[in-house]
């Protein structure tokens, strides 16, 4: 019994997703905008992303309301690459940038668009359940240098810290040409 009252409470948890309280995010939120390829510029690594590059996200829309989410990236330690399916879904509703998400099995984490060009959804900033996750995400492998460190600055001023946020690299290293 004990073991089942465990269980229950493990698995209720897990149906729980969280966003940091000084975190909201953006309302107005259109689904179908944000559907299709982002490409990764910055991020706190974290160990399910450890030594990728060329990192990029899809997002799909699903008969039932929820996104699948397909991440990739490239591992030059092996010369492979990692993709990962997940789903995701809504939380507070179509119109809100908060969704849980999941790759692993009933386990979901938070996904917050706190930031998002509401033009052109051409950038958008992304955390987690709190502020150890952290995208820079863009619809092109390239961002301008003077607006990547803008959406930096308006990060740090939400509480992520600068000196844990990495570059990711879009591109291949260039081969050097041996004579």
């Amino acid at each position: 019994m004990r073991i089942l009252i465990i269980g229950l409470v493990l698995a209720l948890a897990a149906c729980r997703v969280e966003r940091p309280e000084h975190i909201a995010p953006v309302s107005a939120f259109q689904s179908e905008r944000y559907l299709g390829t982002w490409y990764e510029i910055a991020r706190i690594d974290n160990r399910f992303e450890k030594g990728l590059s060329r990192v990029s996200a899809e997002y799909k829309a699903n008969p039932d309301g929820g996104i699948t989410v397909i991440n990739r990236g490239y591992e030059a330690a092996s010369g492979q690459w990692k993709q990962s399916i997940g789903k995701a879904y809504f939380v507070e509703g179509k119109d809100t940038g908060f969704l849980k998400v999941s790759f692993f099995g009933p386990f979901y984490g938070a996904y917050v668009v706190f930031d998002l060009d509401q033009d052109d959804y051409s950038y958008a900033l992304v955390g987690g359940p709190d502020t150890s996750y952290f995208w820079l995400l863009s619809r092109s492998p390239g961002m301008d240098p003077v607006l990547r460190q803008a959406l930096i600055d308006k990060a740090v001023a939400k509480g992520y810290q600068r000196n844990r946020i990495i570059n990711v690299a879009q591109t291949a290293p260039v081969q050097s040409q041996r004579p």
